[in-house]
Formats: structure tokens, C-alpha cells, sequence
């Protein structure tokens, strides 16, 4: 059943669980473009990704003119993307900003953070800021700059906050359902027929480990 957050005749969104791959891949799992595209009857455009293992905000874009349109925003950096974040560790400051050179190593599937700028580096940013802490965890809104593989996995880690169930990243064990407890919480474009902003919000999953802090 899909949790919907968004539709008209241009855009859709819905609110992605974890453990479920976007697009259709290798596994041959069934995808949630699929699901969408099923319920919507009609093929859909992804406009951007998120990760198997994370949840939240996922848009497609109906037309080929609202995915020229998205694409570009995202491009362009006018999209603001919000996380959220469970991690062990505090980080060194309560809020701060991050940047990093990350360095893919396709092999492996992850992204290395290099320590300096080469031709195979790409520049990433984000801020970070603590929102409040559990008896065992701590949670940290992330507001994405650029948008790269792994980014805020990659840099978490770097900072010695690998992301709770985050194993590939260096956290201790996995979760249970494979999951890692980061989450698109927060995504907002403008429209591209009337250019109103549009500003979508995705509850986190049902779990004690997010309930803990109220969400």
C-alpha cells in the first residue's frame, strides 16, 4: 500500500519504506516505481533516488516536462532536501557544516571521503544540526547541499557517526530488516506548471528506535 504524499496531473510522491529498491534492479524485488506506476496507470519519470536501505520522500514527475523541470531544479540546487539521522555517536559540535571530497569505489558500492580533491573526487556539502537525544541514540537533521553517492552516509562516518544499522559505513551491526535509520523527511520544489513551492513532509517508519524521539 503506498503512502501518498503528492499528486496531480504533473507530479506524484509518496513515502518510500525502507528495503525497497526505487527502480527496478538486479534482485528482480519489486520496485516502487512500479507499485506507483501501477496505481497511477500510467509510466512515471524518477526525478530523484534514495537509497534501498533509507525511507521518505520519493517524486515522480507524470510528463516529460515536469522531469526536465524537476531535473533542473535538483541541478540547480533550488530543492531542499531535509534529513534525518540516528546515530550513536554526538558529533564534535550540537550544528555545523560538513565538506568532504568523496571518492566512489564502484567494486565495493560505497564512497570513500579522500583527503584532497582529485579528478575522481567530488565536492560535497552538508549541515548538520542535533535535534535531541534518546537514552542510547542521538538525532540529527541534515540538510543536503549537493547530492552525492552516499554523501550523507559517507560523511556521517567520517565524523565517527555512522548511522544506526549503517554497517557498510561502519556501524556495528546491522537492523534487523536490513534498514538504516536515515530518512528524506523534508523536500521542496516549485511546481513546474504553476511554480508555486511545493513542500512535502514523510513521517519516519513505525519503530521505537525513531518513536523515541516523538516522531
Amino acid at each position: 500500500m503506498l503512502d501518498i504524499l503528492y499528486k496531480d496531473h504533473q507530479i506524484f510522491a509518496v513515502n518510500k519504506p525502507p528495503g525497497i529498491a526505487v527502480q527496478p534492479d538486479k534482485t528482480g524485488d519489486t520496485a516502487l516505481q512500479k507499485l506507483a506506476e501501477a496505481y497511477c496507470k500510467q509510466p512515471l519519470h524518477l526525478a530523484h533516488r534514495l537509497d534501498r536501505p533509507v525511507s521518505g520522500v520519493v517524486v515522480f514527475a507524470k510528463t516529460k516536462s515536469a522531469m526536465t523541470a524537476l531535473t533542473e531544479q535538483f541541478r540547480s540546487r533550488l530543492v531542499e532536501k531535509i534529513y534525518l539521522a540516528v546515530v550513536q555517536n554526538l558529533p564534535p559540535e550540537p550544528e555545523g557544516l560538513l565538506v568532504h571530497f568523496l571518492r566512489k569505489n564502484e567494486a565495493k558500492n560505497i564512497s570513500v571521503v579522500a583527503s584532497e580533491s582529485d579528478a575522481n573526487t567530488e565536492r560535497a556539502e552538508l549541515r548538520y544540526r542535533l535535534l535531541g537525544s534518546s537514552e542510547r541514540y542521538h538525532l540529527l537533521e541534515i540538510q543536503l547541499i549537493t547530492g552525492r553517492h552516499h554523501q550523507i552516509r559517507a560523511q556521517l562516518a567520517a565524523i565517527g557517526c555512522s548511522i544506526k544499522g549503517d554497517v557498510k559505513y561502519g556501524f556495528r551491526r546491522s537492523n534487523r530488516d536490513r534498514s538504516i535509520h536515515l530518512h528524506a523527511w523534508k523536500l521542496a520544489f516549485d511546481h513546474p506548471v504553476s511554480g508555486e513551492r511545493v513542500s512535502l513532509e514523510a513521517k519516519p517508519p513505525e519503530d521505537p528506535v525513531w518513536q523515541a524521539f516523538g516522531l
